[in-house]
């Protein structure tokens, strides 16, 4: 473009700049006053310029983000219906999540497994029932979202036991694509800081490298959830896609970009002034499509207290087909290159997760540091601070501890219980709990309904 129209204008530098705030501050501290350090560490500034740029280059994906219809398996028959009605209704994928065997050909009636993704998220481990699925399908656009790391993180036990857990999976991998996932979605949804979650989701994946090998790299995908930091999130996921293609340079592996599902955030999803979650799904998943997601799946602004019902699915998909078809979002993985500040913010997050990342490589590696309870600790640490900042108003969840109405009563209305469940069960070493920011403060007030009435 020819540069005649701006010629008479003069580049102003970043000292320039610096300077002229500093003159505007009348001898207020430029670093005290404007520089903002999050919890993480991660410094932001009041303004960036082409000085900020970095020289890494993300592989992003080069299709349209996929909008992914979340369904449990209950009936196989009625779960097929869901599937093709999803479908008909503007759904692009299909994630599935089993916790037990199904009888796959009623399930997948009719779904047309090439032009269409889908995710199998099975909270069981049975190898033999997985590869007759895997085969039945028959297509590259399969994901089976099997974790059994992630499982122990959660549950604290194996599924058997580490060998058998790891043979059934070792025999999944040889025949299967597709089928290793790491759940970076439960640091997230547990507490852990954006920066925590990239580390041990990297750690946590690296596991899986260390046992089946590097030539198995692209047999590994990842979940993701999103919270509601809009250009932080934007950011984490781009500095994911930084550290995985670092990581595997290191094993000399090159052109293999991870493959990234995300569904926002349950850990600020309120359940006082329920349609808030509304506007905090839309800009999580509007941080999702410009991080470059491959797949995302919307989820219900009632999903924490109501059984699940037509009008909110059909509320959460609606929202991604807006942003897709309707608002400019249809490719726009890639609109956010060359943003100076996202660009700073994913390369600081990259270099302060890869810390962690090697302190935890030094200390015997994910499984080990899980084992001996330093993850949990951390995360909690991290959950205590925000919980405190929570009650302090520095952290706001809108219509919860900020404007809260009064007249909204939900006593009478609750079908799920929206809280963490107490397990009596003996586990392995304490297991990383998902749970909501808001929780404690529900019960109180959930208690003073009581108490009223």
């Amino acid at each position: 473009m020819s540069k005649f129209l701006f010629s008479e204008f003069e580049e102003t530098s970043p000292t320039a700049w610096k300077q002229k705030i500093q003159v505007d501050l009348k001898g207020a501290d430029y670093n005290k006053t404007l520089l903002w350090t999050t919890n993480e560490g991660i410094t932001v500034k009041p303004f960036y310029t082409k000085e900020d740029r970095t020289n890494y280059s993300v592989k992003l994906p080069k299709e349209e983000f996929k909008i992914c219809q979340t369904i449990i398996i209950s009936d196989e028959t009625t779960t097929n219906e869901f599937a093709l009605d999803a479908l008909k209704r503007g759904a692009t994928a299909i994630q599935f999540i089993a916790n037990r065997k199904f009888d796959y050909k009623l399930l997948l009636d009719n779904l047309g497994f090439n032009s269409l993704n889908i995710y199998f998220k099975l909270n069981f481990l049975d190898a033999d029932f997985i590869k007759e699925l895997s085969k039945y399908v028959n297509s590259n656009k399969c994901y089976f979202q099997i974790d059994i790391l992630g499982n122990l993180a959660e549950v604290g036990n194996w599924h058997i036991n580490l060998k058998e857990d790891f043979g059934k999976l070792e025999e999944i991998v040889k025949t299967i694509d597709n089928s290793v996932s790491v759940s970076g979605d439960l640091y997230q949804n547990a507490g852990a800081n954006i920066v925590q979650q990239l580390a041990y989701t990297l750690a946590h994946a690296n596991e899986y490298l260390n046992y089946f090998g590097a030539e198995n790299a692209g047999k590994i995908h990842f979940q993701f959830s999103v919270g509601g930091n809009y250009f932080h999130e934007i950011a984490k996921l781009r500095a994911f896609r930084l550290l995985w293609e670092s990581l595997l340079k290191e094993y000399d592996v090159i052109d293999i970009k991870a493959h990234i599902f995300t569904q926002p955030s349950s850990r600020n999803k309120t359940l006082y002034d329920y349609n808030v979650n509304l506007l905090r799904t839309t800009s999580e998943c509007m941080s999702s499509i410009l991080g470059g997601s491959d797949t995302i799946s919307n989820i219900s602004y009632d999903k924490i207290y109501a059984d699940k019902n037509e009008f909110g699915e059909r509320i959460s998909r609606n929202q991604l087909l807006i942003l897709q078809q309707e608002s400019g979002f249809k490719n726009a993985q890639t609109i956010a290159n060359g943003s100076y500040y996202i660009e700073s913010l994913a390369e600081q997050m990259a270099e302060k997760a890869l810390i962690i990342f090697k302190q935890i490589e030094k200390g015997g590696g994910f499984l080990h540091q899980l084992k001996e309870g330093n993850i949990q600790r951390k995360i909690k640490e991290n959950t205590v601070k925000e919980e405190d900042l929570f009650l302090k108003n520095e952290i706001v969840l809108l219509g919860t501890n900020l404007q809260p109405n009064k007249e909204n009563f939900m006593k009478g209305n609750i079908e799920l219980d929206p809280f963490v469940k107490q397990r009596n069960i003996k586990t392995l070493f304490p297991p990383i709990i998902r749970k909501r920011l808001s929780e404690n403060y529900e019960k109180k007030r959930l208690k003073e309904e009581s108490n009223s009435h």
